[in-house]
C-alpha cells in the first residue's frame, strides 16, 4: 500500500461499503483512473473487498477487510498523536529554526 489516495480510500471505506460513485465524489482530486488502480492494489494487498451485485447496473461496493480496519485503527491513533503534539512540533521548529537560521541563509 502507498500513497495518500490509499489513506483516503481507507478512512472514506471505514464506515462501511462504499461504492466507487461515493468513493470518486468523495476524495477531492482523485480522478477516474487513479481510483480504479488504487482499488486494485488495495484489494490485491488484501485490505479492501469488491462485492458485485447482479442488479442493473450492476451494483459494485467496496469494504474494508479486517485487517484494514486494525490499519485504520492505528492511522486515527497516528492523526491523533500527530494532533495532541502539533503544537510541540511548531515550538520545536520554531526553535530549531531560530537556533540554525545563519546556516539556513549561508546555504
Amino acid at each position: 500500500m502507498s500513497g495518500k489516495w490509499s489513506v483516503q480510500i481507507l478512512v472514506a471505506a471505514a464506515q462501511g461499503p462504499i461504492r466507487f460513485t461515493e468513493l470518486e465524489r468523495g476524495i477531492e482530486g482523485i480522478s477516474r483512473r487513479m481510483l480504479t488502480l488504487t482499488l486494485r492494489n488495495l484489494e490485491r494487498d488484501g485490505l479492501v473487498t469488491r462485492t458485485v451485485h447482479p442488479t442493473v447496473p450492476p451494483k459494485v461496493e467496496y469494504e474494508l477487510t479486517p485487517v484494514a480496519r486494525e490499519l485504520h485503527e492505528t492511522l486515527l491513533r497516528l492523526t491523533g498523536w500527530a494532533e495532541h503534539n502539533r503544537v510541540y512540533i511548531a515550538e520545536a521548529r520554531a526553535a530549531y529554526d531560530a537556533e540554525h537560521q545563519p546556516e539556513l541563509l549561508d546555504a
